[in-house]
């Protein structure tokens, strides 16, 4: 066995391959027909320095490196800017610079590439002295690899006169962003050419120069291949800092316009350190932060800034075995919405210890922290061996626990527990605030597929609240019928009470609900569904034209995938409203209390006609006032911060299976 260490220097004079006169090269290296190593694109430059190295562990010397190099274009199909052979016939450092060729053309002058290389025995002394050092540079390498040094938010606006790509003279056009290795795909608009999306999200920047990034437009196309529509690019190096910038992107090789809005702003808090940096536990800097969003509830500044997150992983135990030898590579993968920090791979063991702090910017206090354990394989993608999803609401400061792994839907336990200790820090009003704009959505929303098992699970969650609407029925019946004399003597009671009726009674009396089920539920079964909300659908027309067998079952097949999500829709908010009313979740429903009360004085004190006047005033001048406001309803919102049965399922182990050990009192 060899061990061959590759440092990728640099390139000089590559090949011209975009209309600008400039290329993205990137480099792939190939051992025995399989690709061993990608390198990061460098746009627009003919002279690229990438200073990146790889490791490659091989058991002959026979076959050669064979060392390629593309220019990169998102959406299409990348170009070939030449390749060249490394034939290995030392076992010392070797400088080499390899001049680049096309087999197709062979006299074209393609550039250069320069290249160390280093290629031992893997059981030299040489590797052994390494060996000792091996998980201390890995640490640092992914500390400072994840770790980025900025936010850029962008708010997807619309498109203008863009070009048809459908029959009709239309098109179903969505967005792709790509920033690095980050991806965000938009909602596609249905037949229209100038869509209005009104999206917003985050990314972040990794590199000072802030890097470029990639937008195309797709025309979406059910049973076939998305057709292209266009592409543009913005070099976020050329944006101020601090500011919003209304941006009109002409696309390439198209006709039309791309509208948004971009903001760039300082890194937030984000880290990774041993479990001897952390700070939380530096008094003086838990101060600052305890004022910062504890001392300062009445601050209205940074509305996006909640709070902080700190997650101690310390070590896992009892793991599965995902190598043949019996042992696994584990690391950890930590997830708080589009965040995403992991530790550094602890090498043949069951029971790693990692010993890491990782502090995350809270941007919603509704988001749930997942926590996901990996085998890491040389050649192919990481084993999953386990994973938890906590809510940030549930974490109580201050204590560590040892949770049981799930497996990927977190329908069920897997092998091994992890042992975290977690502390969140948060402004309450900004939270609040939080609670009534869209939430934050991923990057890349995995796309439904047809399932008869979750078809019937959804299908059965409407049934059972269609139920409980029908014993409702039943039981206000029931004192028609003078079942009960006592309950029937205090319901014709609200026949006062219909006399009198004012507005303001409304939320009186979801608030009394409210106080009742907080006083008088002290066992609550989440399986009980006690109200439930519609949400209305409709199927697409289809069009009158005929259509052939594929045409035919790709429409079933969408006809199953949009029941499917209404079922689950329709049984999600139902249970949202039940889980509200339950006090499943503490913090919205003293929300929805503060809510009900403020309202319920502003229907007794103000005259009903002034609420409608300032509501439609305020309806009617919101796009006066922000054209490129993102349309919401607050309602909807409050209630997609509430867990449905099944995300309760989900989260409601993590209390009961973990083992606490309290280190010291919340702040």
């Amino acid at each position: 066995m060899y061990k061959l260490e590759i440092e990728l220097k640099r390139g000089h004079n590559l090949a011209v391959r975009d209309r600008g006169g400039s290329s993205d090269p990137y480099v792939k290296i190939r051992l025995a027909n399989k690709d061993v190593f990608r390198s990061k694109t460098i746009h627009k430059n003919l002279n690229p320095v990438w200073d990146e190295k790889t490791t490659v562990i091989m058991d002959s010397l026979s076959e050669p490196l064979n060392i390629k190099v593309f220019d990169y274009d998102f959406g299409l199909q990348d170009d070939f800017m030449g390749s060249a052979y490394l034939y290995l016939e030392s076992l010392e450092t070797i400088p080499v610079t390899l001049v680049l060729k096309d087999p197709q053309y062979p006299c074209e002058d393609l550039g250069s590439l320069e290249l160390a290389v280093t290629l031992t025995p893997k059981d030299s002394p040489i590797e052994e002295r390494r060996d000792s050092t091996q998980s201390m540079r890995l640490s640092e390498m992914h500390r400072k690899s994840q770790l980025w040094r900025g936010i850029v938010n962008i708010a997807l606006i619309e498109g203008r006169n863009l070009t048809p790509m459908d029959p009709n003279g239309l098109s179903d056009p969505y967005v792709k962003f790509r920033l690095g290795h980050q991806k965000y795909r938009s909602k596609t608009v249905q037949k229209t050419l100038s869509p209005q999306w009104r999206e917003q999200f985050d990314l972040h920047l990794f590199e000072e120069t802030g890097g470029v990034l990639e937008i195309t437009v797709w025309d979406k196309d059910t049973g076939k291949r998305d057709d292209f529509i266009g592409r543009c690019q913005l070099a976020l190096s050329a944006l101020a800092k601090e500011q919003t910038h209304r941006l009109e992107l002409p696309l390439e090789e198209s006709r039309g316009f791309v509208v948004l809005l971009v903001t760039l702003t300082a890194s937030a808090h984000v880290s990774i350190a041993d479990l001897s940096v952390t700070p939380l536990d530096d008094p003086q800097e838990r101060a600052e932060i305890l004022k910062r969003y504890v001392g300062s509830t009445l601050s209205f500044s940074n509305v996006r800034d909640v709070g902080i997150v700190q997650v101690k992983v310390t070590r896992a135990e009892g793991l599965m075995a995902a190598d043949v030898t019996g042992k696994s590579d584990p690391f950890c993968v930590l997830e708080l919405n589009n965040d995403r920090l992991q530790t550094h791979t602890v090498y043949k063991n069951l029971s790693p210890e990692w010993n890491k702090v990782f502090t995350f910017n809270v941007k919603d206090i509704h988001s749930v922290l997942e926590v996901t354990v990996f085998d890491e394989d040389r050649d192919r993608s990481a084993d999953f061996l386990g994973k938890v999803a906590i809510p940030l609401l549930h974490i109580r400061n201050g204590e560590q626990k040892s949770y049981t792994l799930k497996n990927k839907e977190l329908t069920g336990p897997t092998k091994g527990v992890i042992y975290l200790e977690i502390d969140v820090v948060y402004n309450t009003v900004k939270a609040a605030l939080r609670t009534v704009v869209p939430a934050e959505q991923k990057y890349i929303e995995e796309e439904p597929k047809v399932s008869k098992q979750l078809l019937q699970q959804n299908f059965n969650r409407v049934k059972k609240c269609v139920m409980v609407l029908i014993s409702y029925g039943t039981y206000i019946n029931s004192c028609f019928e003078w079942e009960s004399a006592q309950r029937s003597i205090v319901s014709f009671l609200f026949v006062v009470v219909v006399w009198n009726f004012e507005l303001y009674m409304l939320p009186l009396a979801l608030l009394l609900l409210l106080a009742w089920n907080y006083v008088f539920s002290s066992s609550r079964d989440t399986a009980d569904v006690q109200s439930l909300s519609f949400t209305p659908f409709s199927f697409r027309c289809q069009d009158s034209e005929p259509k052939g067998f594929m045409d035919k079952l790709y429409a079933i097949q969408d006809v199953f995938v949009s029941v499917q999500s209404a079922l689950d829709e329709a049984a999600s908010y139902g249970e949202r409203i039940k889980n509200t009313i339950n006090w499943t979740v503490p913090f919205l429903s003293w929300l929805a209390i503060t809510a009900l009360c403020v309202a319920t004085v502003l229907l007794y004190l103000v005259p009903l006609r002034y609420i409608v006047l300032a509501w439609g005033v305020n309806k009617f001048t919101k796009k006066l006032r922000n054209p490129f406001m993102i349309d919401n309803n607050e309602l909807l919102d409050f209630l997609s911060r509430v867990p449905s049965d099944v995300q309760v399922f989900h989260f409601i182990s993590e209390d009961n299976i973990g083992l606490s050990t309290p280190l010291h009192s919340s702040a």
